[in-house]
Parts: C-alpha cells; sequence; structure tokens
C-alpha cells in the first residue's frame, strides 16, 4: 500500500510541476499582441513626452520580435521613432560597428538591452496585476523612464 500512496503523490507532484510550467510557458505568450500607449499613466522622468505608441511583441518557438512605434510631438515638428528587435531566445544581433541587441526572456520579464556607441539602454516588459502592460526604459545617461501600454 505504502508504494501505491507513493506512486499517486509522486505522479501528483509531477503533474503539478507540468502544470506550473505550462503556465510559466503562457505568460511568455501573454505577452504577445500590440499593446498601446498610455501617456497620462506613464513616467517619463522628463524627457519629451511621447504622445502616441505602440509595442508589438511576437514570441514564438524561441524567437522574439519586438517592434516598437513612437512619435513625439514638438513644438513645430513631430519625431517618429521605429525599431524592431527580433532574435533566438538569449542571441545577440549586430547592426553595424556601434549597435548590439540582445533580447532575452528573465522569467516573466522580456529585457531588450541595445547597445550604441557605448550608451547601454535596458528596456525591461512585464506585465502589471491590472492587465496593462508596464515598460521601464533604463539608460545609462537618463533617469529610468516608467511606460504604461494597455492591448489594442
Amino acid at each position: 500500500m505504502r508504494t501505491y500512496s507513493t506512486a499517486i503523490i509522486t505522479g501528483a507532484v509531477v503533474t503539478t510541476l507540468l502544470v506550473a510550467c505550462s503556465a510559466f510557458a503562457r505568460d511568455h505568450s501573454a505577452m504577445n499582441g500590440t499593446w498601446t500607449l498610455e501617456p497620462a499613466k506613464s513616467d517619463f522622468a522628463g524627457q519629451p513626452v511621447v504622445q502616441t505608441g505602440t509595442v508589438t511583441i511576437t514570441a514564438r518557438d524561441g524567437i522574439i520580435i519586438v517592434q516598437r512605434n513612437f512619435a513625439y510631438a514638438g513644438a513645430t515638428e513631430t519625431y517618429f521613432y521605429r525599431d524592431i528587435t527580433d532574435a533566438e531566445d538569449n542571441a545577440t544581433i549586430h547592426s553595424g560597428k556601434d549597435l548590439k541587441s540582445k533580447t532575452r526572456w528573465d522569467h516573466d520579464v522580456l529585457k531588450v538591452t541595445t547597445t550604441q556607441s557605448g550608451v547601454v539602454t535596458v528596456e525591461t516588459y512585464s506585465l502589471a496585476a491590472d492587465g496593462d502592460m508596464l515598460a521601464t526604459v533604463l539608460r545609462t545617461d537618463q533617469k529610468p523612464i516608467t511606460l504604461v501600454f494597455q492591448r489594442k
């Protein structure tokens, strides 16, 4: 009887681990999609305020694509910023001599680290409890900014 009980308990533990692993994998796919910037909820830390913006994340089969589109409104002009990062999980992209970008999952946080002309920018993307996506941008020469996005 003890062997039978141990087998049931062991089976239950394995099932629990498989469910936990499945839930973890879902966390990554939960970030897939297009997210729209909520400027009023964001903290730009004194940087120019982004008027409109979207982030589209696609993570599938170890390939991560992060596409960002932002428009900055100035007094006389609107500036448009668009960047795409794609890589296999934990891979590094080199574009030219002075641009290197690495995209990877750190548990349930998507991290994009970009080095250009010696300046390092780290973007982290995570899901908030209310379903919003939070993006924190850390740059060696600026205060951190926090952007809030809602699913489009």
